[in-house]
């Protein structure tokens, strides 16, 4: 990308508008200005052609490198029935492939943790009781009361039925902050909230410090220790920049909602597999929506709601 991979090449209005610091944000445009120069349309258009004959060559097959921006009026909300959820995992199967996950025992990444909970230990009706602190998933709580935790979870379980009688599961992945701890940290501004509210990262400016791994409440953050491990034939080649395009060793990465798929109007991969219509997709300004729908109708909570990141991936129970 030469010298010059200025902000996702979409501006820097992203890079610009993800704090609430008004002082931060005058003095990093004024630094901004005086080192860079915004990238015309036509130079952005070649960068991108510049990655998809790169990927095209490395791959083997004719790879698309999408750059659609957010809509006006959107902004993209989750939700998951914990009531519905099977633990069958085929939502990680299907994210590992359609995002292009590196893949084998060593560089193994996977965006969405499916935890297997031991029933009983958590409930809807205690959940704001304040449960003594510890190791697990919080849940409920705002900023004026306790969450509760629920004791840590299996993440790797092969039984040869699921459900089990004795379980139940708990779906983990970016919960696209609107307060995102991870975007706060970032030293280089790499990762941001795009105006669709979706939480990103410009893998060509990640400088792999980890800083936002360690910022972030939900485990959601992947790093590339080694090269990926993706096979020509397992890679997807309809990728977005912002997304799914091929990573590299040093760089974090994490959950976008698909978002090669859902700027287009499909559902997230996850979503569209899920064989008990347990996650739901939509827009959360279109009253409309059934995101919108199940969060006006159904118990919800969201987690570590106490630590103020406004979570806008929901869970509920029917």
């Amino acid at each position: 990308m030469g010298g010059l991979s200025v902000a996702s090449l979409m501006g820097t209005a992203a890079l610009l508008t993800h704090s609430d610091d008004a002082e931060a944000n005058t003095t990093w445009a004024e630094w901004f200005q005086g080192n860079y120069r915004l990238m015309t349309d036509e130079e952005k258009e070649q960068a991108i052609a510049r990655l998809e004959r790169r990927y095209t060559s490395e791959f083997g097959k004719q790879v698309t490198v999408d750059g659609t921006p957010a809509q006006e009026g959107v902004l993209f909300g989750y939700a998951l029935n914990i009531q519905k959820c099977i633990g069958c995992r085929r939502c990680v199967k299907a994210c590992v492939e359609e995002n292009n996950q590196s893949r084998g025992d060593k560089q193994e990444i996977e965006w969405i943790r499916v935890l297997k909970m031991e029933k009983g230990e958590f409930t809807i009706d205690k959940m704001n009781d304040g449960y003594p602190g510890g190791y697990g998933i919080q849940v409920g709580g705002n900023a004026y009361s306790a969450a509760g935790v629920v004791l840590e979870g299996e993440h790797y379980y092969e039984p040869k039925k699921v459900p089990e009688s004795d379980s139940f599961y708990f779906p983990i992945a970016c919960m696209q902050c609107e307060k995102p701890p991870c975007v706060k940290v970032c030293p280089v501004r790499t990762t941001y909230r795009e105006p669709d509210g979706i939480v990103v990262v410009d893998y060509n400016w990640c400088i792999g410090c980890r800083m936002c791994i360690g910022a972030c409440p939900y485990w959601a953050r992947r790093f590339n220790w080694g090269e990926p491990n993706l096979s020509s034939k397992d890679m997807n080649p309809k990728t977005h920049y912002l997304g799914n395009r091929p990573r590299m060793k040093g760089v974090v990465e994490k959950c976008t909602f698909c978002i090669q798929r859902t700027r287009k109007g499909r559902y997230p991969a996850c979503v569209e597999v899920c064989p008990v219509g347990a996650r739901k997709f939509g827009n959360l300004l279109d009253p409309d929506s059934e995101v919108r729908r199940v969060l006006a109708r159904k118990r919800m909570f969201r987690l570590k709601a106490d630590a103020n990141t406004y979570p806008k991936f929901f869970y509920f129970i029917d």
